[in-house]
């Protein structure tokens, strides 16, 4: 509950929500129960999103590639933003950076899953647009304020935090549409 009011907290433009996250390994560890509780959200995005999908892609394939990268890019993160923690001399809270992140993810995704409703609803063309860019805007502002707030950093070096994590996710992306052809 801790990681949720604190996520909260941050979602809300309220810096104080890193204090719900200790700056320990078992707090950085603990916070991986987000993936659990975002999983079936993601599925869901995943399912909406299926029209999409690569042209003869194998859904069992499709389904299978997408958990595993789901799963790499929770991991990939937090392995891959310690050499940065560590270059900007942010070390010591790298923890704290991966806990809040992972609990603001769950933020995300809600409000990923609340701004798809009105297309599953029929809302079609430049208000559902709309939408989704704003919850698209939304995520990337938490992700670059939850990295400034967690690691008490500028605005620019919490941008290649946010940097790291699109680079990852559209690499994955990738990997997924590779991965799902027969």
């Amino acid at each position: 509950m801790r990681g949720i009011a604190g996520a909260l907290l941050l979602a809300r433009g309220r810096a104080e929500g890193v204090m719900a996250f200790a700056p320990t390994l078992a707090e950085a560890r603990a916070s991986f129960v987000a993936a659990l509780l975002c999983l079936p959200i993601f599925l869901l995005l995943r399912g909406i999103g299926g029209a999409d999908s690569a042209a003869g892609a194998d859904p069992v394939r499709a389904l299978a590639a997408d958990v595993i990268a789901y799963v790499c890019s929770w991991v990939g993160f937090a392995l891959a933003s310690l050499p940065l923690a560590h270059a900007m001399g942010r070390r010591a809270l790298w923890p704290r950076l991966v806990a809040a992140w992972n609990w603001v993810n769950l933020v995300q995704y809600l409000v990923l899953a609340g701004f798809t409703l009105p297309v599953l609803l029929g809302l079609s063309g430049l208000v559902a647009d709309a939408l989704g860019l704003a919850a698209i805007g939304y995520a990337l502002w938490l992700q670059w304020f939850t990295a400034r707030a967690a690691l008490g950093v500028n605005g620019v070096r919490a941008a290649g935090f946010v940097l790291l994590d699109l680079v990852i996710a559209v690499f994955l992306s990738g990997l997924v549409v590779r991965l799902s052809l027969p």
